[in-house]
């Protein structure tokens, strides 16, 4: 009795629930707009047939005839009849809920994001400042890229893999957000030893095409690998390397001293050196001053590395407009076997 509860009876149920109408689309929402009309019809039936009647001029005291609950029943083929023409419209109106599944050919690259976390990303000629000013655009890059495996590598005078490539944007986003100033004790900008890096963790990579985004606002001062030489070495292994270079050249403000009057730094980016790593890696040089700068920097990178992915969608479309056929062909067939009873020809007050 239950398995045919579930099998039967509580789709049937089910479908005239609000929340599972709600949950349609329709394929002919416009009938829907009859719906209102159907009790309309009934009313002027009534009415029309109220003026053709005849009368009998025959006077009651009133109260002298009691009236009874069971006269209302001569309703009941009228509203069997309503309910039937109402399913019969919802049908007509096709409704039909919809499965999307997106498929995804192609294949993405490998990109590598290397961000300066020195103490010179403190400086304030980007706003808030320069390591704050490339999280930001970094996270709208990857937010902007599809089907692509994107790692992370910080670097100060040393230089560490925080995130694996990866297509999981979410979890790169998280550790992205958590980068920050001084997470590397050992200070300075070991540009070489970050390239270095990079490398290892694309030279296995099989991807067609192997990007590093080298973002850094200094000159290497630190660690054991030339910037050049490991340029050369990673161009071997086929990376191909972008290098960004930020902020202004000369006196920029730092903070502010024990008073609260604003501190200033000279600074200097090491342009050359920048420029021949991005040549070697067969890649470009940019170099952006401010927020604006930075952000079209990472425009035009992602414009020049696009991803071969091709989306092909799906869509199975599901039909339940014979549930409300069969509530239509119910309830008119029980409006056939009551309209010739008594229930039509009770005594009409």
């Amino acid at each position: 009795m239950q398995q045919l509860w579930q099998q039967l009876f509580a789709p049937i149920l089910d479908s005239v629930r609000y929340a599972t109408l709600a949950s349609y689309t329709w394929a002919e929402p416009r009938l829907l707009l009859l719906l209102p009309l159907v009790p309309l019809l009934f009313v002027a039936r009534w009415v029309l047939a109220h003026r053709r009647r005849s009368r009998l001029g025959v006077a009651f005291v009133r109260g002298q005839v009691p009236r009874d609950w069971s006269t209302l029943l001569r309703f009941l083929p009228d509203v069997l009849l309503a309910l039937s023409i109402g399913f019969a419209i919802v049908a007509l109106a096709r409704p039909q809920r919809t499965d999307e599944r997106v498929v995804q050919n192609g294949e993405g690259i490998d990109i590598l994001l290397l961000l300066d976390v020195s103490a010179s990303m403190e400086l304030q000629d980007l706003r808030p400042n320069r390591l704050e000013a490339a999280k930001r655009v970094a996270r709208d890059f990857i937010a902007g890229r599809q089907g692509d495996r994107i790692g992370l590598v910080v670097f100060a005078g040393d230089a560490y893999s925080l995130a694996p490539l990866t297509t999981d944007y979410e979890l790169l986003l998280d550790d992205l957000q958590d980068i920050r100033l001084g997470m590397i004790a050992n200070d300075g900008t070991a540009i070489g030893t970050a390239l270095g890096v990079a490398t290892n963790r694309l030279r296995n990579s099989r991807s067609r095409s192997k990007v590093c985004i080298l973002i850094s606002d200094g000159e290497n001062t630190a660690g054991s690998l030339d910037p050049l030489t490991a340029a050369q070495l990673a161009h071997v292994y086929g990376l191909k390397i972008y290098t960004i270079g930020l902020g202004q050249d000369g006196i920029v403000p730092y903070g502010k001293d024990e008073t609260g009057r604003p501190r200033y730094v000279e600074t200097r980016l090491d342009e050359t050196t920048m420029r021949q790593i991005a040549q070697a890696g067969e890649g470009q040089f940019f170099r952006a001053t401010d927020n604006a700068g930075l952000t079209q920097v990472f425009r035009r990178i992602n414009r020049y590395e696009k991803s071969e992915i091709k989306q092909t969608r799906y869509r199975n479309t599901k039909d339940y407009y014979r549930i409300y056929l069969f509530w239509s062909l119910g309830l008119w067939l029980i409006w056939l076997g009551l309209k010739n009873t008594f229930l039509t020809n009770a005594l009409e007050d």
